[in-house]
C-alpha cells in the first residue's frame, strides 16, 4: 500500500538535546548523592528513566524511592534549565513540513513527558506542526523495548510496512525493528554509523534527509 505514516523521535532528532538529558540527569543522581558521570549516561540517552536509573545505580528504580525523587528532578531540571537553551536539528522544521506536504501522517514517540514534549516541540521550532495529538500512547517499557513504537502504530492504525521511524539513537532503530518496521537515522544524536547500522538509511540531519529525499525510503 506504500508509505503512509512517519513515527519520530524528538529528542536529538528534531531538537538538540541528547546532552541535556545527559548533564540532567547527571545534576538528579547527584542531588540524591549518586555519582554518576556524564560519560557514563550520555551513550544510553535515548532510554527512558525506568531502564536508566536501575543501569545506573542498580538497586533504584525510577517508581519509588531515590529513584522516583532522581526521575522527577531530572524532569524539573530539563523544563527549567536546559529546555529553554535548546537548538532544533539542521532541517528539523522543513524535514516536517516536506512530510506533511506528502501526506504522511505523523505521530511522536518518545518516552518524555507531555509537558516536556509541548516544550521540546517550542525549541525544534515545530509546536505549531506537532501537537498533544502526534503524541504515542503511554507505553510501560522505554526504547528499546517495542512498546512505544507499538503503541504509535496503533494510534495511526497502520501495518508496519506502511510506516517509518525517523530517529536518533540506535535504541529508536531497535524498537522499530522489533516491531517491523524500518528506521531511518541521522547522525546528529551523536552515535555514530556502527551503532545505528541497522537501520535502513542513515543521515547527517534531518536538512540531509531533506536533501536527498526522493531517493530516501520518504520518498
Amino acid at each position: 500500500m506504500g508509505l503512509q505514516g512517519v513515527i519520530l523521535d524528538i529528542d536529538g532528532t528534531l531538537v538538540l538535546s541528547n546532552d541535556a538529558h545527559a548533564q540532567a540527569w547527571v545534576e538528579a543522581f547527584a542531588t540524591y548523592g549518586y555519582e554518576v558521570p556524564f560519560e557514563k549516561i550520555r551513550p544510553l540517552i535515548g532510554m527512558g528513566g525506568d531502564k536508566i536509573i536501575p543501569m545506573m545505580v542498580p538497586e533504584l528504580n525510577k517508581y519509588e524511592g531515590d529513584g522516583k525523587a532522581i526521575s522527577h528532578k531530572r524532569k524539573e531540571l530539563m523544563i527549567n534549565s536546559f529546555v529553554p537553551t535548546l537548538s532544533p536539528t539542521p532541517g528539523a522544521r522543513q524535514l516536517l513540513l516536506q512530510i506533511k506536504q506528502a501526506g504522511l501522517k505523523t505521530i511522536v514517540a518518545s518516552s518524555a513527558t507531555s509537558e516536556e514534549l509541548s516544550l521540546l516541540f517550542k525549541a525544534a521550532q515545530v509546536d505549531d506542526l506537532l501537537n498533544a495529538d502526534t503524541m504515542s500512547v503511554d507505553a510501560d517499557a522505554s526504547k528499546p523495548a517495542p512498546d512505544i513504537v507499538e503503541g504509535a502504530l496503533n494510534q495511526l492504525k497502520m501495518q508496519p510496512n506502511q510506516v517509518v521511524m525517523i530517529g536518533d539513537t540506535p535504541y529508536d532503530v531497535e524498537a522499530a525493528r522489533k516491531c517491523g518496521v524500518g528506521a531511518i537515522a541521522v547522525r546528529c544524536g551523536g552515535f555514530d554509523d556502527s551503532q545505528l547500522k541497522d537501520a535502513i538509511a542513515i543521515y547527517d540531519d534531518p536538512a540531509d534527509l531533506l536533501a536527498h529525499y526522493t531517493d530516501s525510503p520518504l520518498g
